[in-house]
């Protein structure tokens, strides 16, 4: 049966502050999830740039040689943003289900429903969501290492035959 919001109103200051004080736990989650997101946006968007220089000194590479290692480094970082894009995706579906948790919480107390299924299943998703999420980073990141162990930086430019750098 729903609570009216009167009957609310009559209750103590004490169990309206225990409410807000309940429903806004896993805020703290979703600052987390927030932080979480921009690192691996900005993570992203580095890969992103890593892309676009490692194409642009492809098509400028006449040796095969090198050639082949930018190939090799293009492939890797394709993978890497997949995997971030991947991270992402889990970090966001966090961040949705934590605000779903946090919902349901505060509703379920001012409806006075059982909500405890519900609150279980969206806040145990957002936790499962957010450790897919960092093992996905850390996908990236040996993904990261292993490139560079392997295959070296990216080169900063491209050498020509006549021994010039572009």
């Amino acid at each position: 049966m729903a609570l009216p919001l009167s009957a609310l109103a009559s209750d103590s200051a004490g169990d309206v502050a225990h409410l807000i004080e309940t429903a806004l736990t896993p805020v703290f989650m979703l600052s987390g999830v927030g932080t979480l997101l921009n690192l691996l946006n900005t993570r992203a968007s580095r890969v992103a740039d890593q892309i676009e220089k490692a194409s642009d000194l492809l098509t400028d590479e006449e040796d095969s040689k090198a050639r082949h290692k930018l190939q090799k480094h293009f492939v890797r970082l394709q993978k890497r943003v997949m995997v971030l894009d991947m991270a992402i995706m889990f970090g966001g579906l966090a961040g949705a289900m934590t605000c779903g948790a946090a919902f349901v919480l505060f509703l379920g107390t001012v409806r006075d429903a059982s909500i405890a299924l519900w609150l279980v299943g969206l806040f145990g998703a957002a936790l499962l969501c957010t450790i897919a999420s960092l093992a996905s980073f850390l996908g990236d990141c040996f993904l990261s290492w292993d490139s560079l162990k392997k295959v070296g930086p990216l080169p900063k430019s491209v050498k020509k035959s006549d021994g010039k750098t572009a």
